[in-house]
């Protein structure tokens, strides 16, 4: 159990600093409809995370991709081969489209359209931005392939869905929560939050994903 948690954490740190979903929200709560837009938010976007690592999950242990017993599946091996190609593209996507010194990070459009959100229409966001973010969605693969590889009990896949998911959801849930708490006080601490995510996060992205990529890559030729 406690190897498939250590596989488990940097993957669930991949999605938890993911930029654009942190900068909205912070928008969100700094917008006329703070809390009703950003518990949707955070509703879908916990959705999402479960959802598509529940799936993979499922699938994994159906096909028999074990990778950790006395006679490790070629598959599973090449599927972490795969999972960790993609995540190095995209580690050389990001530090390409990087800011560069002077130059002011660009956003998405439909953030300007962030304080119009409502609850509904928030959890929509956040499940759209967490299951179908090509980034994120190959990490909860790579996430659901660990868990459902690892041979493990039914008990011990639900603390290990559970254990990703909130650690990959906390990015978002930390501020939400914080603002119920005390939103007097974040919107300074917040704002500057979101002015380094804008110019820092892309450079950040690209070296966390090329570590996973790497370490995915290294693991599948491993079992092969």
């Amino acid at each position: 159990m406690g190897s498939v948690l250590g596989q488990l954490l940097p993957l669930a740190v991949g999605v938890a600093i993911s930029p654009v979903p942190v900068i909205a929200t912070i928008l969100m709560l700094l917008g006329p409809r703070a809390r009703a837009a950003s518990a949707g938010f955070l509703l879908g976007w916990v959705a999402g995370i479960l959802l598509a690592t529940v799936v993979v999950v499922a699938i994994a242990s159906s096909a028999g991709l074990d990778d950790d017993g006395d006679d490790p599946s070629a598959a599973a091996g090449w599927i972490k081969i795969a999972l960790g190609a993609l995540l190095l593209l995209m580690a050389v996507r990001q530090w390409r489209g990087r800011p560069r010194p002077g130059q002011e990070a660009t956003l998405p459009r439909w953030m300007a359209a962030i304080d119009t959100l409502t609850l509904t229409k928030g959890a929509g966001l956040g499940l759209l931005l967490s299951a179908a973010n090509p980034k994120n969605l190959l990490l909860c693969v790579a996430a659901g392939t660990a868990i459902g590889g690892a041979g493990t009990d039914t008990g011990e896949v639900v603390v290990a869905v559970a254990f990703f998911t909130v650690l990959a959801a906390s990015t978002v849930a930390v501020p939400v929560v914080g603002y119920l708490v005390a939103h007097d006080r974040l919107a300074g601490p917040l704002d500057e939050l979101k002015v380094w995510l804008e110019q820092h996060n892309a450079a950040v992205m690209s070296v966390l994903l090329l570590i996973l990529g790497a370490v995915l890559v290294g693991k599948g030729l491993r079992v092969l």
